[in-house]
Parts: C-alpha cells; structure tokens; sequence
C-alpha cells in the first residue's frame, strides 16, 4: 500500500538549505559585521554580546544571545562576556514575557554538532517561548511546526523594548 505525502509550502526555507551547501562565513559573525540590524534581525548590540531573532524557529518568538566574539567554547567565554550574555538573557526574558506573553521557555546552548548545534563555532543560547497548547498535530502527522507570526511583525514589536534597554544601561 502507497503512503500519502502531504507538501508543506515552505519556501522560505531554500535559504537555509543552501546556506548549508556552502562553506561560508559564520551568519553571526555577519550578522554582527553588518549595520543592517534590521535586514538582520538584530534587536539589540551590546559591548560583548547581541540578540537576534532566529530566522528558522522553533517557535514564534525564538531569539538567540550571541557573543560577539567568534567562539564555540563555553569555557572559553570570557568574564565581560559572560556577564553581558546573562544580563541579556535575563533581559530578553522579561521582554518576552512583556510583549508577547508565553507561559513558559525553553533555554538552552547546544555545544558541538553532535549536541544538535547548527552553528558548531559560534555559541549561543537559544530562548524559545512556549504556550499550553503550542504542541498540534503538525509536527506529529507531517514533521512540520506553523509558526504564527512573522519575522518582521514580531521584529517591529520587539524592537523598541530593547531600543528601552539601551536607555537603561
């Protein structure tokens, strides 16, 4: 008996597919070299450290705390940066909480490929909001998660929070 294979039109990610195909520079460390915070998802540049929107989530809302610094050592993290990647950690939270109201997060860093890291060399932490109910069908019946909200909306409505933390610092 043939199975049925329902297609998820899912465009977007090519970019991610061929980024793969490449050995290219680190997206971070782009990232960070560029000025476009926008075009880059950047809410938030610190001395040490930034936070930026993954553009393939897990869940709407997902960030990343990134150091500046090109390193995939937890050990190699130095006391600056350490401090400033907490502080915004904490921060970022707090903001989520604030604007998009989740009920709960998943945090977390995956050292190493083996340990799941898509980018191996570059440490970050991953902040994934959560809601009861975030869990559907989708990713069980056809391997796919809907995320509900854009990139760019959510962008816009994070952005002057952390342009708030700025002031703050």
């Amino acid at each position: 008996m043939k199975k049925s294979i329902d297609i998820l039109w899912a465009p977007w990610r090519m970019a991610y597919i061929k980024q793969n195909d490449k050995k290219r520079e680190c997206f971070l460390c782009r990232a960070i070299k560029s000025r476009d915070d926008k075009k880059n998802f950047i809410l938030y540049r610190g001395k040490n450290a930034f936070v930026v929107i993954n553009i393939f989530p897990y869940n709407n809302g997902h960030l990343m705390i990134v150091p500046n610094r090109h390193t995939g050592s937890i050990e190699g993290i130095k006391k600056e940066e350490e401090r400033e990647l907490f502080f915004l950690l904490k921060a970022s939270v707090k903001i989520i909480k604030k604007v998009i109201r989740p009920t709960g997060f998943n945090i977390g860093i995956n050292l190493g490929e083996i340990a799941g890291a898509g980018v191996a060399g570059h440490l970050h932490f991953h902040i994934v909001p959560r809601w009861k109910g975030d869990t559907n069908f989708m990713p069980v019946i056809s391997n796919s998660k809907v995320i509900c909200q854009s990139l760019k909306e959510l962008y816009d409505l994070l952005y002057p929070e952390f342009k708030e933390l700025k002031k703050c610092i």
